[in-house]
Formats: structure tokens, sequence, C-alpha cells
């Protein structure tokens, strides 16, 4: 395994020990289910919301064929950016696709323990009176959409990376 193979690994696995260990102490221990919504910030707060749909909430189902059908794409999704990771060229390139791989990872976790994927961390802004949220999302999300942002990033600035499978 090459040096910057090893990175992605690492990304990946810190992705999805950091989304996992966040969920479980939001769950678990602040039982944010009954504590729901903290108020961290004036602009931020950790509410509960379990999404049984894919990306913004897209195709919400909760069914068990839609909730393995998810899981099907899920996994051959993962296997395709690891083959694109493996092929990578450039180190930022290859710890975005660790970032990915681990925040799909993450979320694909929370879809088989619970149905649905757990999200907790709220943005909000009050205009004239009106609050405006923003999706809720958690720690896989960030992961997920930093990495597909280096990964442009890489793709625009850098050396010519190897093109997806």
């Amino acid at each position: 395994m090459t040096p910057p193979v090893r990175a992605g690994v690492l990304a990946a696995v810190i992705t999805l020990i950091a989304d996992q260990a966040s969920k479980l102490w939001l769950l678990h221990v602040l039982d944010i289910a009954r504590h729901a919504p903290v108020t961290v910030t004036p602009f931020f707060d950790l509410v509960l919301a379990l999404n049984p749909g894919i990306s913004f909430g897209w195709f919400q189902s909760e069914t068990p064929a839609a909730q393995i059908l998810l899981m099907v794409i899920k996994a051959a999704a993962v296997i395709a950016l690891a083959i694109w990771m493996a092929r990578s060229r450039t180190w930022l390139a290859t710890i975005s696709l660790g970032l990915i791989i681990g925040g799909a990872i993450g979320n694909g976790i929370d879809r088989f323990a619970y149905g649905a994927v757990v999200d907790f961390a709220l943005f909000h802004v009050e205009i004239a009176g009106k609050t405006y949220n923003w999706y809720i999302f958690n720690l896989a999300d960030v992961a997920i959409v930093a990495g597909v942002a280096a990964l442009l990033y890489d793709s625009v600035m850098g050396t010519p990376a190897v093109k997806a499978p």
C-alpha cells in the first residue's frame, strides 16, 4: 500500500470513528432525543433528525426494500471510490476520497443500525423576525462535502488525477 493510499485509509478510519463517536455520544450520553434542541450558540443547535432518505432528505422511504436498495447503492459507491482511491496519483485526491468513503460508511452504519441516518447539526439565522434554517447534517456529511470540495480543487488546480472508474 502506497503512502498516499495509507493516508486515504487513515482519513476514512478517522472520519468513521469521529462520526460514529459523535452520534453515540449524542444519542446515548446527551440523550438528544429527550433534550433537543440544545442551543450551542445563537446560530447553532443540536437537534435529532432521522433521515430515511438520501442527501437533503430526497427519496425518503422507511420500507425495508427501499433501505436495502439504498444500502446496496451505497456499498457499490464505496467500492468504486475505493478503487479510485487505490489508483489516485495525488495526496489530496486520495485523502479526499478517504473522507468521502469514511462519511459514506458512517452514514451506512446508521442506516443499518437505526433504519435512517442520524443528523444533528442545525445552523440557523434570524432576519427580520423570520428564522432561516440550513439542512440538518452530521460529521459524515461534513467529511463528504469537504472531500468532494477538495477533490474538485485537486482536479482543477492539481496535477491530473486518475479518472474515476
